[in-house]
C-alpha cells in the first residue's frame, strides 16, 4: 500500500541535480539573463529615439530652439562693420523633408503644414508628395517655432535636415554693399559676391570700412529729400578723404536681402557704383584743377564770359551768367560754363583725358563690388567732347569714381582707391600723387567759397567748414537731353582746413517745390542733404565745431593768402 507522499505529483517534489545537470543549468539561466538585458537596451535605445523625433525636447518651444542652438557651427563667415556690428552671419537652421512614399494623404498633409509655416507654397507641396519618391525638399530653413509645430503634427514620413541661412540683421540698410546669397549659402550680389571663396573658409568674421551710424544717417536724409521731392531715386556716400574708406554707400530705393527676388531690377540696381552718369558741374572741380596744376592759369587769372559760346548748333550758356570777365575764382563761385569751357580748351584734349585717367574717371572703379560701371568715354575725343566734358557733360562716371577723384582733389593730390574693406591704420596706403599740393590747397578753399558765397550755401553747417560743388545734369535721352529729368548733385569735403571726409548726394529726377521757389537744381535739393548729414555725422564721430574766425582757420581758407594766388601754380611732377 503506497503512503500520501508516494502520490504527489512530480513538480511538487524537491529536485536536486547535481554534476553535469547542474552546470548546464546555470549556463542556461545566464544566456537568457544576457539575452533580456540585449533586449531591454534595444527597446530602451528604440524608444529614446522616437522620444527624440516625436516629442523633441518634452515637448516645449524653448528646449527646441535651444536644441537649434546646440547644432553644429556655421561655416561661412561673418560680414561686420568697422565697429563690430554684425551685417551677415549664418545660423543653424532645420529645413523640411519628406519621404512622399509613405505619406497618406498629400493634399492633408499640405494644409496641415500650411497651418503652421509661413510662406509654404501648398500646391508644390502637394505635387511634390504626390511623386512617392523617397526624398522631396518639403520648405527649406525652418524657423525653430516651425520646426516644434511640424513635429507636433505627427505627420508619418516627414523629417529635418540640419542646414545653415544666412541672416542680415540691418535688413536694407546695408543691401547694396553685402549683397546676399542663394538658398545653398552661395553669394550672388555685392560683398557676400566679391569674397564667397573667402567667407566659405569661415577663418573669421570680414570687417567692412562701413559704419552703420553713419549708414543709417545718409539712408535717413537721402530718403526724406527723395520724398519731399519725389524724386525717382537717390544715392550718397560718405568716404575717408584720406584713406579711400567707405564708411557709408546708399542707393535708393533698396530691397529686402532676404527676399530679393521678390524686388524689381530698379530696386537691385546699385547707383553708387553700377550706375554711370554725367555729373554736370561737380566735374567743375578736376576742370579747375587740371588748369590749375598745368600752369595754364592762376587763381590772378581769368577768362571772357561775356557771350555763350556756340558750336555748330549747340550753344552753350550759364545757367547764371555774370555776362563779363571773369576771375579764376569767380567761374568757380558762379559755376560758369563758359568759363570753364575756355579753362578745359586752354588745359587741351591731350592733358585733360590724361588727368581724368590719372584721378580714375576713365577706368571702372576698383571697389570690391561685382555690381560695378564702366566709364563712358567719348571715342573718338574731339574738341567738342573737351568742351563739353569741361563742364561735366559728355563723360559719364559712377558716384563712387566721382567721390575718389574728389578725395584726391582736397586730400593733397594723392589718389587712393576706394575700398569697403576696413584698412589697417598702420599699414602704408596705396596712394599715387596726381596733382601737386599746392594745387590741393587752392581746390579746397574754392570749395569752401562755393558754400560761403556761391551755389552751395544750403549745405553750410554751422562750425564744420564745409565745401562743395553743386551738379545739375539733364540727363540724356534718345533724342538729346531732357530738360525736366535732372540728376541733381552735391559733392562736398570737411572741415575744409584739414579734410577728413568726402559725401555726395544726388538725386534723380527731383522736382522743385514751394520751399525751393520750383528749383530742382543740386543747390537747393542736393546741398542741404549734405548739410544734415554733416551735422548728424560729425558730433558722433567726435568731431566738434570750431570757430571760423580762429586766425589759423582763417588763414587756411583765404584765397588771398594761398598760394599760387598772384602767380602759376605749379605743376604737378
Amino acid at each position: 500500500m503506497s503512503s500520501f507522499q508516494d502520490v504527489l505529483p512530480a513538480p511538487a517534489r524537491k529536485v536536486q541535480f547535481t554534476g553535469l545537470a547542474a552546470e548546464t543549468l546555470e549556463t542556461g539561466r545566464l544566456r537568457l539573463f544576457l539575452t533580456a538585458v540585449m533586449f531591454a537596451l534595444a527597446f530602451a535605445a528604440v524608444a529614446a529615439r522616437l522620444v527624440d523625433v516625436a516629442v523633441l525636447g518634452a515637448g516645449s518651444g524653448p528646449s527646441l530652439a535651444a536644441a537649434a542652438g546646440s547644432l553644429s557651427g556655421a561655416s561661412r563667415a561673418d560680414i561686420t562693420d568697422r565697429n563690430g556690428i554684425v551685417l551677415a552671419a549664418s545660423l543653424p537652421t532645420a529645413s523640411l523633408y519628406a519621404d512622399a512614399s509613405v505619406v497618406p494623404d498629400p493634399e492633408a498633409a499640405a494644409a496641415q503644414l500650411a497651418s503652421v509655416v509661413d510662406d509654404i507654397d501648398i500646391d508644390r507641396v502637394v505635387e511634390r508628395l504626390s511623386t512617392g519618391r523617397r526624398f522631396v525638399w518639403l520648405h527649406r530653413h525652418l524657423t525653430p517655432t516651425e520646426q516644434y509645430r511640424v513635429n507636433r503634427l505627427g505627420i508619418p514620413g516627414l523629417g529635418f535636415e540640419s542646414e545653415e541661412r544666412r541672416f542680415y540683421p540691418l535688413g536694407a540698410l546695408t543691401a547694396h554693399v553685402v549683397g546676399f546669397t542663394d538658398v545653398d549659402g552661395v553669394g550672388l550680389a555685392g560683398v557676400e559676391r566679391s569674397f564667397d571663396d573667402t567667407l566659405d573658409q569661415g577663418a573669421g568674421p570680414l570687417e567692412l570700412s562701413l559704419d552703420v551710424r553713419v549708414q543709417e544717417i545718409v539712408r535717413d536724409e537721402v530718403e526724406a529729400a527723395m520724398a519731399e521731392f519725389r524724386a525717382i531715386g537717390g544715392a550718397g556716400l560718405v568716404m575717408d578723404a584720406n584713406t579711400g574708406e567707405v564708411l557709408a554707400m546708399v542707393s535708393l530705393p533698396d530691397f529686402n536681402p532676404y527676399h530679393p527676388g521678390t524686388a524689381d531690377d530698379d530696386r537691385r540696381f546699385n547707383r553708387t557704383t553700377l550706375g554711370v552718369y554725367e555729373m554736370g558741374s561737380t566735374f567743375k572741380i578736376f576742370t579747375m584743377a587740371m588748369a590749375l596744376d598745368s600752369g595754364v592759369t592762376s587763381l590772378s587769372g581769368g577768362f571772357d564770359a561775356t557771350h555763350p559760346i556756340r558750336v555748330g548748333r549747340f550753344t552753350i550758356r550759364d545757367f547764371h551768367p555774370q555776362a563779363r570777365w571773369l576771375t579764376v575764382p569767380e567761374i568757380f563761385r558762379y559755376s560758369s560754363n563758359i568759363g570753364s569751357v575756355h579753362m578745359a580748351m586752354a588745359v587741351g584734349t591731350d592733358r585733360q583725358r590724361d588727368y581724368l585717367g590719372r584721378l580714375g574717371l576713365l577706368d571702372p572703379t576698383p571697389i570690391e563690388l561685382p555690381e560695378v560701371g564702366a566709364p563712358l568715354v567719348p571715342d573718338p575725343w574731339r574738341e567738342i567732347n573737351t568742351m563739353t566734358i569741361g563742364f561735366g557733360h559728355g563723360l559719364s562716371v559712377s558716384p563712387m569714381q566721382l567721390a575718389s577723384a574728389v578725395s584726391a582733389s582736397v586730400n593733397g593730390g594723392v589718389y587712393v582707391p576706394p575700398t569697403l574693406i576696413r584698412r589697417d591704420p598702420s599699414a602704408d596706403l596705396p596712394g599715387t600723387p596726381v596733382l601737386s599740393s599746392t594745387t590741393s590747397d587752392i581746390l579746397r578753399r574754392l570749395m569752401r567759397l562755393v558754400v560761403e558765397e556761391g551755389t552751395g550755401r544750403q549745405a553750410d553747417a554751422e562750425g564744420y567748414l564745409i565745401g562743395g560743388k553743386t551738379g545739375t545734369a539733364e540727363k540724356a535721352q534718345r533724342h538729346g537731353y531732357s530738360s525736366t529729368a535732372l540728376l541733381s548733385s552735391f559733392v562736398a569735403a570737411f572741415p575744409m582746413n584739414d579734410p577728413r571726409y568726402v559725401i555726395f548726394v544726388m538725386l534723380d529726377e527731383p522736382r522743385g517745390n514751394e520751399s525751393t521757389h520750383g528749383y530742382a537744381t543740386g543747390g537747393w535739393v542736393a546741398a542741404p542733404v549734405v548739410g544734415r548729414i554733416v551735422e548728424r555725422m560729425a558730433p558722433m564721430l567726435g568731431m566738434a565745431p570750431v570757430d571760423p574766425e580762429q586766425p589759423e582757420i582763417l588763414e587756411a581758407l583765404d584765397l588771398n593768402l594761398a598760394p599760387g594766388a598772384n602767380q602759376v601754380a605749379s605743376a604737378a611732377p
